[in-house]
């Protein structure tokens, strides 16, 4: 018998098929892990991530569309997004901001254009910005930073700050389609 799709798996696990899901994570689960463990940096974290992971993609089978990209990339995206989530919610080991920066302003190999995961779309438009606009809204929004203590960081005025900010913002709002009310 030859192997089974991942999008044959994913089908059946949207059926509630649980040897199509045990195949899957089997597949997989090194891929998985790696990927978590190069962002979080902490086995088990990554492990969590990872268990996380495989929860979304059970939870979320039926939304997987192929015409998007393979699965493989689908399953790695959601790691990617959980192990982001899980290092800013995480509060024992902070992490270095440029790198949550840097993490957050990658492009990703599919397209989110008309995705309905918010989450992702707005990641991606945030990766579309330019790092000088980008860098100061993930200090703002994930440490809490203000322009001030921002400009004292990257030793620029703090008008300059706060410009970027309000023009990263209002690109971000143009690209996710929000109107001012």
């Amino acid at each position: 018998m030859g192997a089974v799709s991942d999008e044959s798996l994913l089908a059946a696990m949207a059926g509630g098929d649980q040897d199509a899901a045990a195949t899957f994570v089997r597949r997989h689960q090194a891929r998985v892990y790696g990927l978590a463990l190069t962002i979080v940096q902490q086995s088990a974290l990554a492990e969590d991530v990872a268990q996380d992971t495989f929860v979304k993609a059970w939870r979320h089978a039926a939304t997987y569309d192929p015409r998007r990209g393979p699965a493989a990339t689908w399953l790695l995206t959601i790691t990617r997004n959980a192990a982001i989530d899980a290092i800013r919610y995480r509060h024992d080991d902070p992490m270095d901001p440029d790198l949550l920066v840097a993490l957050l302003t990658v492009r990703d190999e599919s397209d989110a254009s008309d995705d309905p995961d918010t989450t992702l779309a707005l990641r991606q438009a945030l990766a579309e910005l330019p790092s000088e606009m980008a860098a100061p809204i993930v200090l703002m929004t994930y440490f809490g930073l203000t322009a001030r203590e921002i400009a004292a960081r990257d030793d620029i005025p703090a008008g300059t700050v706060k410009t970027r900010v309000r023009r990263g913002l209002q690109r971000l709002r143009q690209r996710m389609g929000v109107r001012d009310a």
